[in-house]
């Protein structure tokens, strides 16, 4: 069993209400268990401390499943909703995002206050940066820390080829994430609010940029709204001042990238020194992303094997091998 200092740790941030608390010392408990090897164990702990009620159950999502809005034309779905699972130790992110993400998850926790003196909480940001640095992960720590569904939508059921039916689409989401407590993610946001000065597209896209403007500035809504793109300078230049918060996210200095190591590395029995993976050419210019793929693969070796269960430096050797050869195939395509 867990030594009995990190035990009243555990009680004691139980008694006092202190969830950061808890679950940092819960994650302790988890981690020192495998090392014992207690694996069955430590796996029911870590499915008590992160499992989740499914969709239908979970009361933020109750009457909310069935009433997700469709595209007429194909009868698609335009939003997908997720039980968000990530809290703030699951994410790596610089100084400056972290204390904006706490800023924001401190409005919320207080929005009672705020509307007694006529505000709100912070409900329009913009994430942005390169491929794989955590844009989607960091708006699903969001809902796990505000307790709420993640709503993705679903670009390419919201972009139609019929004339006006984009706009309409989107009027179909704008009324559905005001009307329930979401964070709502707009993923490749790029593609509903690209540059209307761009020579190269036709008056229909400029009717719709026009429209998300006119939607953003019209905004009331119950829901968090999160816009996300990997290609923000397509973004028209009025669609970033819509926007109350703007984070950009990019790969980890050496820095974040020890603690990214050391958080996916957490709960697995090893023998290797982090400033030293951290070091090590593999992960030089490495997005979050490409951490969690290459350690994943190992892993996945590691058990393969058989054995003991010891993650060792030739399993991350033979998964960045791996990991290279898929994206220079998938570079080839």
């Amino acid at each position: 069993m867990a030594n009995g200092k990190l035990l009243r740790q555990l009680i004691r941030s139980g008694a006092e209400g202190d969830l950061e608390a808890f679950h940092g010392a819960a994650q302790r408990v988890i981690a020192e268990e495998r090392q014992k090897q207690h694996h069955l164990l430590a796996n029911d702990l870590e499915a008590i401390l992160h499992g989740r009620p499914s969709a239908r159950s979970w009361p933020a999502l109750r009457g909310v499943v069935e009433s997700v809005p469709e595209d007429r034309e194909r009868g698609m779905p335009l939003l997908t909703l997720r039980e968000p699972d990530r809290r703030l130790e699951d994410v790596v992110l610089s100084p400056q995002n972290l204390s904006l993400v706490r800023n924001i998850l401190r409005e919320y926790n207080r929005e009672e206050v705020l509307r007694a003196y006529g505000m709100r909480p912070s409900d329009r940001l913009l994430f942005y940066g390169p491929p794989g640095c955590g844009k989607t992960l960091t708006a699903e720590v969001v809902a796990g820390e505000l307790g709420r569904p993640l709503a993705i939508v679903r670009t390419d059921s919201v972009v139609s080829s019929f004339l006006g039916e984009t706009a309409a689409n989107l009027r179909k989401v704008f009324d559905f994430v005001s009307a329930s407590p979401l964070v709502a993610l707009f993923d490749e946001f790029d593609a509903l609010g690209k540059e209307r000065e761009d020579a190269s597209e036709h008056g229909e896209l400029r009717r719709v940029v026009n429209a998300v403007l006119q939607m953003l500035d019209a905004y009331d809504g119950r829901s968090l709204i999160i816009a996300a793109t990997n290609h923000e300078r397509l973004l028209d230049s009025a669609i970033w001042r819509r926007f109350e918060e703007v984070l950009f996210l990019k790969p980890p200095t050496l820095t974040q990238l020890c603690r990214l190591l050391a958080m996916k590395l957490r709960g697995v029995r090893h023998d290797l020194d982090i400033e030293y993976l951290a070091h090590r050419y593999w992960f030089k210019d490495a997005t979050h992303a490409d951490v969690e793929r290459i350690v994943r693969r190992a892993i996945k070796e590691m058990v393969m094997q058989g054995g003991k269960p010891i993650l060792r430096i030739a399993h991350l050797e033979s998964a960045y091998r791996r990991e290279r050869a898929r994206t220079q195939r998938a570079t080839k395509r």
